[in-house]
């Protein structure tokens, strides 16, 4: 007798074994015919919910980031941290790493190759349009609490979320010497443009960057 489950339920189903099979085999050497084997359905099937392997792979992108920023806001929320602490705290949430996920790294590996750029812009903008707001909070309280100055809270919130997805990304060449001035360049700049003591956040942005940020 055949098994008919619900649709979001077989979505994942597929999700879940294309994300073992991309961990184990690698993207490139997974075929949706090795997805079809592994969850045990027709190809038709497969092609109802997703185009292709690479829309797969966008899925499982989006499942990441949902994921990541879903951690974000619950760091953002712990009131029993001090805004500055919270403020760190959610943004290394974003780490993939930090993802109880066995395929992020396969799925680092594919959005930073040059064809997949369309990709990984993707990645990143989706992670910026979830967490932007939830960092803006975050400086909204920190005004209020005499903490940080800032004029224009989003739009300071955006530039410091721009210039480290950009800067500290693997894709982006650099010697460890350049590195390590951009860091301090960073939080610097970081403690000025969110009006904050000299030295305040020195210490956690410090923290935050030997995390693998």
């Amino acid at each position: 007798m055949r098994i008919v489950k619900e649709a979001a339920e077989r979505k994942n189903e597929i999700l879940d074994a294309a994300a073992e099979l991309f961990a184990a085999k690698g993207y490139e050497e997974t075929s949706t015919g090795d997805i079809l084997d592994r969850v045990g359905i027709a190809r038709g099937t497969l092609y109802y919910h997703f185009k292709s392997k690479e829309d797969i792979l966008d899925a499982l992108i989006d499942r990441v980031n949902g994921m990541l920023i879903s951690r974000a806001k619950e760091a953002a929320a712990d009131q029993s941290l001090p805004v500055v602490e919270r403020l760190i705290s959610t943004v290394m949430c974003l780490n993939v790493d930090s993802a109880e996920t066995t395929f992020s790294h396969e799925v680092l590996e594919q959005v930073h190759k040059p064809q997949n750029a369309l990709m990984h812009q993707k990645m990143q903008q989706s992670l910026l349009d979830g967490v932007v707001p939830v960092l803006t909070g975050l400086v909204e309280e920190g005004n209020a609490g005499g903490v940080f100055h800032v004029k224009y809270p989003r739009e300071t919130t955006e530039m410091l979320v721009l210039y480290p997805v950009t800067v500290f990304d693997e894709c982006f060449p650099q010697t460890p010497e350049q590195l390590a001035n951009r860091v301090q360049a960073f939080i610097h700049n970081t403690e000025k443009l969110l009006g904050a003591g000299e030295g305040s956040m020195a210490a956690p942005m410090a923290r935050l960057f030997e995390q693998g940020f």
